[in-house]
C-alpha cells in the first residue's frame, strides 16, 4: 500500500488498513512499560509532590536528582491503579495493565517510552532510561554527550547550555498487538500528550524547555542503544534552568552538513536486554515502512514551518468573556483527570467556562519548537497554529447550538453552521457505550490535510499528531480544573465532521475528537500510587 494512501485510510478509511480476521491475543500482550535487565540502576526519590501550582516549585540552584525524579513521575510515572470492570479474575492475571498514568493513552497501552540525557552535579553524565515500573532511572550508555547532541539537532540547541534532554520514543509492538496499523496514528497522539503533559511540568519545576521533532533519527536511536526495528524516538526535548536562553539564534552560516551516518560512528554501539514478556511478535510492516520514510538523514532536511493564518468566515461571531489566567494546581488537575464514557451528564455549561476552557487550552500553542524556531515569550507576535480548535456546542449559556471555529487571537467563536449536531456526532461515532447526547461541548482538533508533506516529507504527519496530542493534553487538564472532564476519541467518522465544519474542500480535516462537559464518578475501584 502507498504511503500516501495509508495515511488516508488511517483517518477515513480504518477498515482497510486493518485485517478482517485480526483478533488480538491477550494472553500474549507485552508489559505496558519497558524492563531492562543487569544493568546499573538510579532509585529516585518517593516523596513525590502533592501540589504544584504556578510560581511554585521554582529552582533558583542547580537541579538535583530528587528534582528530576519528582519531574519524570509528573510525567510518565505510574500514579494509580484502577479496576475498569470490577473484573477480579482479569486483576489477578493482568494486574500490571491496570496500572494508570497522568496522561491519557489508546486502550491504556501506553506506547511511549522516556529516556534522558543528563549531565548533572549528583550522579555520572550519560544516557538512561526512567523505569516507570520501579521509578528508577536505569544507566544505558556512560559519558558526555554534548557535542554529539547538539550535532544531532542540527546545531540549533547548544546542549552545554543544557542539564537534561529527554526523550519521548514509540515502541511499536506495544500497541499494535490490539491496535494492528491504527496504532502509528495513536503512537504520534500518545507521544504528544507526554510532551503537553511535560511541558506543564517543567513550567513548575522552573526548567525552560524547547521541543526538537527534527533530528537525525539514526544518530539520536544510536545514542539509546535502541532497536530501530522495534522503537524510535519521536521527539527531544532539552531542558535548561537558563531562563535567558536563547535557543534558535545560533549562527549557522558556515556550519557543515551534518550526515546521520558519519554522525552515529562517532560513538560505539551498546546493546542492551529489555523485558516485554510477548512471546511472539507479528510483524508490523507499515509502521517499519513509515518510520523508515520519516527518518531525516541529514540536517538540511530540517524545516521551518509556521502555521496557517486564521481562515476565513463570513458569518456571525460571538465575542467569549474575558478570562483571567488561570492558576491552577498540576498536581490536582492530573488526579482529577479521567475519560467519563458513559458517565457523562448533560448540564449547563457556562459562558465562563467554555471561555476559560478555549482561552487556557490554546495556551499550548506557545511552547518553544524547532518548527517555529521563535523564542516565546519575547516574541511579539503570537505564532501562528498548525493546528486548530473547532466545536459543537448544545446548551451553552446563551450561546446559540451550532457548529464554531475557536478563533483565539481574538477569543471569538466564527459561527459556521447553526443546529444541534449531537445527533449527528452520535451517529457519527463507532461506540455503543457513548452516548453524545449526553455532551455539551463537542471538540474537535483539525489540522492540515497533508501534514506539511511538501517542507516536512512524511514525518510532517507523526508531527501533526504529537502537536495536535499536546492541545488535547492541555484541554484535558483544563476541563478537570474548572469541574469538567473529556474524553479522547478516534472512534468517529471523521468525514462527517468535516462537512459539518465545511472544511472538506479546503484541506483540512478533524484530526481527533473530544467531548468535554459535566460529569458523575463512575463505580469503580481506584487507588492512588502516592500519600
Amino acid at each position: 500500500m502507498r504511503r500516501d494512501v495509508f495515511l488516508h485510510n488511517l483517518l477515513y478509511d480504518v477498515e482497510k488498513i486493518i485485517p478482517a480476521d485480526w483478533t488480538v491475543d491477550w494472553g500474549d500482550s507485552p508489559l505496558v512499560y519497558k524492563i531492562y535487565q543487569e544493568l546499573p540502576v538510579v532509585p529516585l526519590s518517593l516523596e513525590v509532590p502533592l501540589s504544584l501550582e504556578h510560581g511554585r516549585n521554582q529552582q533558583s540552584s542547580k537541579p538535583t536528582i530528587r528534582d528530576l525524579g519528582h519531574f519524570l513521575w509528573v510525567t510518565f510515572g505510574l500514579t494509580r491503579v484502577s479496576d475498569p470492570g470490577n473484573d477480579w479474575d482479569s486483576f489477578d492475571q493482568r494486574s500490571e495493565e491496570l496500572f494508570r498514568r497522568f496522561v491519557p493513552s489508546g486502550g491504556a497501552l501506553y506506547p511511549s517510552e522516556l529516556y534522558v540525557y543528563l549531565n548533572m552535579d549528583d550522579l555520572p553524565a550519560g544516557v538512561y532510561h526512567y523505569d516507570a515500573a520501579h521509578h528508577r532511572l536505569v544507566l544505558l550508555r556512560k559519558g558526555n554527550c554534548d557535542s554529539y547532541l547538539t550535532m544531532a539537532l542540527g546545531y540549533y540547541c547548544d546542549m552545554s547550555e543544557c542539564f537534561a534532554a529527554v526523550f519521548v520514543s514509540t515502541m511499536f509492538w506495544k500497541n499494535f498487538f490490539k491496535y494492528h496499523n491504527l496504532s502509528y496514528r495513536l503512537q504520534g497522539l500518545d507521544a504528544g500528550v507526554v510532551i503537553g503533559q511535560l511541558l506543564e511540568a517543567a513550567k513548575r519545576f522552573g526548567f525552560t524547555t524547547s521541543v526538537y521533532y527534527q533530528f537525525l533519527d539514526r544518530a539520536v536511536n544510536h545514542l539509546l542503544g535502541l532497536n530501530q526495528w522495534e522503537e524510535s524516538v519521536y521527539a527531544v526535548i532539552p531542558l535548561s534552568i537558563k531562563s535567558d536562553i536563547n535557543w534558535f539564534a545560533h549562527k549557522r552560516e558556515g556550519i557543515e552538513i551534518v550526515w546521520d551516518k558519519e554522525l552515529y560512528r562517532k560513538l560505539p554501539a551498546v546493546q542492551h536486554h529489555s523485558y516485554n514478556r510477548s512471546r511472539r511478535i507479528r510483524k508490523y510492516p507499515m509502521l517499519i515502512k513509515m518510520n523508515e520514510a520519516s527518518k531525516f538523514e541529514s540536517t538540511d532536511c530540517f524545516q521551518r514551518v509556521r502555521g496557517e493564518k486564521k481562515p476565513a468566515f463570513g458569518g456571525p461571531s460571538l465575542a467569549l468573556p474575558n478570562v483571567k489566567p488561570l492558576n491552577w494546581d498540576l498536581m490536582e488537575a492530573s488526579r482529577k483527570r479521567f475519560s467519563p464514557g458513559e458517565h457523562f451528564v448533560l448540564r449547563e455549561v457556562s459562558q465562563q467556562q467554555l471561555a476559560t476552557l478555549l482561552r487556557e487550552a490554546t495556551n499550548a500553542f506557545f511552547y518553544r519548537n524547532d518548527l517555529d524556531r521563535i523564542d516565546i515569550p519575547e516574541i511579539q507576535e503570537q505564532p501562528r497554529s498548525r493546528v486548530s480548535l473547532y466545536c459543537c456546542l448544545y446548551f451553552v449559556e446563551d450561546i446559540p447550538a451550532g457548529a464554531y471555529y475557536y478563533d483565539y487571537p481574538s477569543h471569538k467563536l466564527r459561527l459556521i453552521r447553526l443546529g444541534d449536531h449531537r445527533p449527528i456526532l452520535k451517529q457519527a461515532i463507532n461506540r455503543s457505550d457513548f452516548n453524545l447526547l449526553d455532551v455539551p461541548i463537542c471538540l474537535h482538533v483539525v489540522g492540515d490535510y497533508h501534514y506539511y508533506r511538501h517542507k516536512l516529507g512524511y514525518r510532517g504527519y507523526r508531527i501533526q499528531q504529537m502537536e495536535a496530542g499536546i492541545l488535547v493534553q492541555k484541554l484535558l487538564l483544563v476541563a478537570s480544573s474548572i469541574g469538567l472532564a473529556g474524553h479522547p476519541l478516534l472512534e468517529y467518522d471523521a468525514k462527517t465532521c468535516d462537512k459539518i465544519y465545511k472544511i472538506t474542500n479546503v484541506n483540512r480535516s478533524c484530526l481527533i475528537q473530544v467531548p468535554v462537559g459535566p460529569y458523575r464518578l463512575p463505580n469503580k475501584l481506584t487507588g492512588h500510587l502516592y500519600v
